[in-house]
């Protein structure tokens, strides 16, 4: 049995689909090997603490609005493990119970930066992604605090890219002035400031949330995959079974490390767009909401 598929055998199985609740906030820094039922999306979960530990430095959260129409997803990496990497889960939850109507994504953003720079005082930081997906008009909007790039799979192409900026719509552009900081770790500079930007995804699309374990992993030569190499990997696997995906990725993952161990905490989200039907709104509803979350519509 090669390494990959030894891998992929001890992650065989999630559990049933959690369906999440409105204004349920869902995650954490342990071990999880879930699934997850929301609007519009399946969502399976895969997280490790580097070498057993009850908690490490990835962090997880996924949450769902008052309306039941937006669910956000947040993936993080902490400056830190063990008791530390804990309580910063926690705060982070307690932070996003806070803000979980916060709309604007980019003011949700902000938020979470300026509580978490006055709670740790320099002392640690975080690297995030911050995802809002709208389920009436099918939008996915991205922030990004200094964290690797999340990945898109184009069901009808069936192809893979990075999702960036400069493919999706722009919004709360930041501003130009010397003072202002933008898109750093979360609790670096109290300051600073985020963009947004935000794609339509169609039925069937993939995105893949994950931690750097899985770009830094290194092969016997030293070599590490890095984004180019990640691209190439899931390039390689078969999009059309989201619900296995994840399995075969570590165990590609696997064996391009010649089966040797994780050096670091690994964590992986799979969104996969189910089109099912989401809670009904009118059109001059979807407008305002969606025109809060751009922040072009006034809160």
């Amino acid at each position: 049995m090669t390494a990959g598929l030894a891998a992929r055998s001890m992650t065989e199985k999630f559990k049933p689909p959690h369906t999440l609740r409105c204004m349920e906030i869902w995650g954490g820094s342990g071990k999880f090997e879930n699934a997850l039922s929301l609007p519009g999306m399946d969502v399976w979960v895969y997280s490790r603490p580097y070498a057993g530990a009850e908690h490490g430095g990835d962090i997880h959260y996924i949450s769902t609005c008052g309306s039941g129409r937006v669910t956000r997803y947040v993936v993080a990496d902490v400056s830190g493990h063990g008791q530390q990497a804990g309580e910063f889960s926690n705060r982070l939850r307690g932070f996003m119970r806070k803000y979980i109507n916060q709309l604007d994504q980019r003011q949700f953003a902000r938020f979470l930066n300026e509580e978490i720079s006055t709670w740790a005082r320099g002392g640690i930081f975080a690297t995030a992604v911050l995802t809002s997906y709208f389920a009436p008009t099918d939008h996915l909007l991205v922030s990004n605090a200094g964290h690797p790039a999340p990945l898109w799979y184009h069901a009808r192409e069936r192809r893979w890219e990075k999702l960036c900026p400069e493919i999706g719509q722009t919004s709360g552009e930041l501003k130009t002035r010397s003072w202002t900081y933008g898109n750093l770790p979360l609790g670096v500079i109290e300051s600073t400031e985020f963009s947004q930007f935000a794609v339509r995804i169609e039925k069937d699309d993939l995105v893949l949330l994950y931690t750097d374990s899985l770009i830094e992993a290194a092969n016997s030569a030293s070599l590490q995959l890095g984004e180019r190499g990640l691209l190439a990997l899931v390039g390689s696997l078969d999009g059309t079974e989201p619900d296995k995906f994840i399995n075969r990725l570590i165990g590609v993952i696997s064996d391009y490390r010649s089966g040797a161990p994780s050096e670091d905490d690994m964590t992986i989200l799979l969104l996969h767009h189910n089109a099912a039907p989401h809670p009904r709104q009118s059109i001059g509803e979807m407008a305002r909401v969606f025109g809060k979350m751009l922040n072009v519509v006034k809160v």
